[in-house]
This record gives C-alpha cells, sequence and structure tokens, in this order.
C-alpha cells in the first residue's frame, strides 16, 4: 500500500517544502525560559509588527474564522481593514463561515461583510479549479491562511488550508500561512494514518490522527509531500511557544474554532472521542461538554467501570447521564461517561478513544457502527473515513482489545513520524 506521492513512509530523503519561513526564535521571547511568564506571539502579531512587510504591494485575501484574532480580540480582518501598510481587498470564508454564524456543514455564503464592505467568498466543499476560480476572480495576488486548528486529522479547516493550497497554485497566487498554537501540544504524533481510499474532507492525506504539528508546520508537509506541484508558500512562525506547551501557557485567547469545540479541553479530547461521531452513541454534542459526554439510551455504570478498568493514562471516566439539547438522542436522557483528563502530559486521547470504543461494545448490546449514505445510493461506515482504514473497525468486532488495535499502525507511524519531523519549526 503506498500512504505517499513523494515517499511519506520512507525513513529518509523527502522534498523540503517550497517557500520561505519567517523563523521564531529559539528561546521565548527576551530569552525567559519559565513557562508562567513566556508571551506567545502568534503569527498574524509577527507579521503585524514587521508591518506587513510579507504582503508589500500586493492585494491580500484572507481566509480565516473567528480564531482569526489578537490578543486582545479583534478580528485580524478588522485590523487589516483600517491599516494603510497593507491592501486587503477579500475575505474566503470555510465551514461555519468567516464570522461563524453556521453550524456544522453549513457556511455564509457569498456576501458583502457589513462590518467592512468586503467581499466574503464562500470557500466551503470547493477545491481544485472551482476554488482556484474564486481565487481569480476576488483579484488578490496573496492569499493569507490564519485559523485557529485543534490537531486532529479530521477537523477541516487543514483540509481547506490543503485544497486552497493546491487552487492558489492552479490560479498563479501566492499563501501565506499564520501560525497558531496546536493546543494538543506538539510533542508526538499517535493514532493511525489515512489510506488514500479513505480520503474525504475529514481527510485528504495520510497524516495521522493526531499530528502533533501546527498550521504553519502543515503547510510545508503537504508543499513538500502531497500537492503534486508545490504552491509559493511563505510561513510566519510564533515566537515563544514551545512543542510541548498546552494553550493555556499561551497566554492567547480561546475562541471557538466551531460551535462544538468551546474549550481547549474539549480540542485535548477531541482526536479520539470524535470517533464516536462513527457510530449511534451520542458524542456529546446538544450538550455544554461536547466530546467529552459520551453516551446512548441503555447504557449505565458498567461502561465507566470498564473503561477505567484499562487502565488508560492521564485519563478518568466517570459514570453520567445527561439530555442533548439536538443531535442524537436530543430530549433524551442517556447514561454513559464523562470523560475527565487528570494528567494531560500522559494523556493519549486517541488510545483513550478506543478504549472507549472497545469497551462499549463489550458491554452494550445495542452498539452499531453509523452508515454513512451517499447521493449515488452508496454507504461505507463513517468511522472508516475517520480512522483511515477499515481496520479499526474490523478488529473492534473481531473482539481485539485496546493494546491489539493500537498495535496495528505502529509501523506506519512511526514511519510517519520521521518524515514528520523534517517539517517541524519549534523546539
Amino acid at each position: 500500500m503506498t500512504l505517499s506521492r513523494r515517499g511519506l513512509l520512507a525513513a529518509t530523503g523527502g522534498t523540503v517544502a517550497a517557500g520561505a519561513a519567517v523563523a521564531a526564535p529559539a528561546a521565548a521571547d527576551g530569552g525567559d525560559r519559565g513557562r508562567s511568564r513566556r508571551r506567545t506571539r502568534t503569527g498574524f502579531e509577527r507579521l503585524q509588527a514587521s508591518g506587513y512587510a510579507l504582503l508589500a504591494g500586493d492585494k491580500v485575501g484572507v481566509v480565516t474564522n473567528p480564531t482569526g484574532v489578537t490578543r486582545d480580540v479583534r478580528h485580524i480582518v478588522d485590523v487589516m481593514h483600517v491599516d494603510d501598510r497593507v491592501e486587503l481587498t477579500a475575505v474566503f470564508g470555510p465551514e461555519h463561515g468567516f464570522r461563524g454564524t453556521a453550524q456544522a456543514g453549513g457556511s455564509e455564503g457569498r456576501h458583502d461583510d457589513p462590518a467592512t464592505g468586503l467581499p466574503v467568498y464562500d470557500t466551503y466543499r470547493l477545491s481544485g479549479r472551482e476554488l482556484a476560480d474564486v481565487f481569480t476572480a476576488s483579484g488578490v495576488d496573496t492569499v493569507v491562511f490564519d485559523i485557529q486548528d485543534v490537531g486532529a486529522r479530521f477537523y477541516t479547516y487543514i483540509w481547506t488550508l490543503y485544497d486552497c493550497m493546491a487552487a492558489a497554485r492552479l490560479a498563479g497566487k501566492r499563501m501565506v500561512v499564520l501560525d497558531r498554537p496546536n493546543p494538543m501540544t506538539g510533542r508526538g504524533a499517535y493514532g493511525p494514518l489515512l489510506r488514500p481510499e479513505f480520503a474525504t474532507f475529514v481527510g485528504r492525506e495520510p497524516i495521522a490522527q493526531a499530528h502533533g504539528m501546527t498550521v504553519a508546520e502543515l503547510a510545508r508537509l503537504f508543499n513538500g509531500e502531497f500537492l503534486e506541484r508545490p504552491v509559493e508558500l511563505d510561513t510566519v512562525l510564533m515566537s515563544g511557544w514551545r512543542r510541548d506547551d498546552f494553550y493555556d501557557v499561551s497566554g492567547l485567547p480561546w475562541v471557538p474554532p466551531s460551535p462544538n469545540m468551546p474549550t481547549p479541553e474539549t480540542a485535548l479530547v477531541y482526536a479520539g472521542t470524535c470517533l464516536f461521531e462513527g457510530t449511534n452513541l451520542s458524542e456529546g454534542r446538544g450538550t455544554t461538554r461536547p466530546f467529552e459526554m459520551i453516551g446512548a439510551k441503555g447504557l449505565d455504570g458498567r461502561w465507566a467501570a470498564a473503561a477505567n478498568a484499562l487502565g488508560l493514562p492521564g485519563v478518568r471516566l466517570r459514570e453520567a447521564y445527561f439530555a442533548p439539547t439536538f443531535g442524537k438522542f436530543s430530549g433524551q436522557t442517556i447514561g454513559g461517561v464523562q470523560v475527565h483528563v487528570d494528567d494531560r502530559e500522559a494523556f493519549d486521547p486517541v488510545r483513550t478513544g478506543i478504549g472507549l470504543l472497545v469497551t462499549a461494545k463489550q458491554v452494550w448490546d445495542g452498539f452499531v457502527w453509523r452508515l454513512d449514505r451517499r447521493p449515488d445510493g452508496t454507504s461505507s461506515y463513517w468511522v472508516d473515513h475517520l480512522t483511515g482504514s477499515t481496520r479499526v473497525r474490523t478488529m473492534i468486532d473481531a473482539g481485539a482489545g485496546t493494546d491489539e488495535v493500537v498495535a496495528g499502525w505502529r509501523h506506519e507511524l512511526s514511519a510517519f513520524r520521521a518524515v514528520r519531523g523534517r517539517y517541524l519549526a519549534y523546539r
């Protein structure tokens, strides 16, 4: 099985990403190594401090959403719009929209932004030539990307980035990616890789389920390993951020990247518990703790007991009962678990998600994998697209335990980590 067009899984070699990077200092600002006093400066902060030198003379369009904010929570579009040092002429909105008014699977459509008067182009579900035509019609020279990611392969904004890079190349535009922290930290990569036949908008290319990279690092990886031809790419890195930093260390405000990602704690567990979207259990949508509360009608305390017996590192599962206000089991009181991370340094979200799937199936005879039905009448198991292959589902159905399932991706993950290492920009 070939998992990369450019030898992604080769242990050595590889293509260096095209374009320059505005590097971050090796140490924190002012040389201060203490976590409590360090200050993370985002890519946008550093771009602005330079007087937008990287954008001089260009008509600029920005791909962003409500997370594209400054430290004092002003949106970067509003800031750039009134700054004569940069010529901002367009905005491109992803899933949920530029201002964030749409729910999952929706966007805001083409409109003029009431606050700035700027044209806002809808990019959701566009790729290739269709998206390139949008960039061409906008008249921009450079496409800037600034969206907060959460560190999971199936969180779609990184594939918006990927699609924009590919489309910018087709349209003859330059890409500039402004970096923000990975809230899960950048310590390591976890989970299986995607196989090409399971590629969708929740995973275009074979990266790990929890990739442990920032968006700027991913842009370099995409350019060097996956795009058929690299785009002209510049990345503006952060300063004052280290690979083992959780989001709260950054001192940056948290803006929910999507309606069901309310806190950095949600992002910490999401790479594992989002797998329940591929089942008939509620993944907690419609509660105040999405992806931390999981359950179904008929589940009880046996599930928490079975999951805790696995000894999953860094986490405890609490027996919980809740009534989602929308989504699965809307308006019904259901039983399940609440995920409590008590040692985030030791916590492995993907192993936790697998352990919860294994034990849910063991203790509840109502467990069903969710089928995703397509307009052409065909269907597939949604969890296969989330995990990247049929392997996790079929192993659990065959009675495999957590350790056995996790061992199934050991070799491919090791190879991915080797390639990933060539694109990491922070210590």
